[in-house]
């Protein structure tokens, strides 16, 4: 099972409205599947356009790697070499930071991964996991 359109268009929507509601910087969200393929992307005006790659890398290394960002994150200060050469076996897609948010159905199967990025990595991290709520999926940072 993967995320569908609607719902990765609620999980958009909620993330965004969540950073309007904090007054955070202008957001990228990006939506991706079990198997790390696009499924949704937004950029608000004022995000710079170099955003999706960067959202696109943090939900992606989520899925590839079965785990969000923080985690990631706290691998890669452990054991860098690895981190350093998987994303070398990814094409250097994965951004192993907060705010690549694992997200799972109600069974615990890992459906697909949201990445959000232009404020503050833990800001990132704290919207996305808004937006997984709020479609009913449960998100893991």
């Amino acid at each position: 099972m993967n995320i569908n359109l609607d719902q990765a268009r609620g999980i958009i929507r909620a993330a965004l409205e969540a950073a309007r509601a904090r007054d955070m910087r202008p957001l990228a969200v990006a939506v991706l599947d079990a198997g790390g393929h696009p499924i949704a992307f937004e950029r608000e005006d004022g995000a710079p356009p170099g955003r999706f790659a960067i959202a696109q890398g943090k939900a992606y290394g989520a899925v590839m790697m079965g785990m969000g960002g923080r985690k990631q994150m706290a691998r890669a200060e452990a054991q860098p070499y690895f981190m350093s050469a998987l994303n070398g076996v990814y094409g250097g897609q994965m951004v192993p930071v907060p705010g690549g948010v694992l997200v799972r159905d109600g069974d615990g199967r890992i459906i697909g991964a949201v990445g959000v990025t232009g404020d503050t990595s833990d800001n990132d991290a704290s919207a996305a996991l808004i937006g997984i709520a709020a479609a009913g999926l449960v998100g893991e940072d």
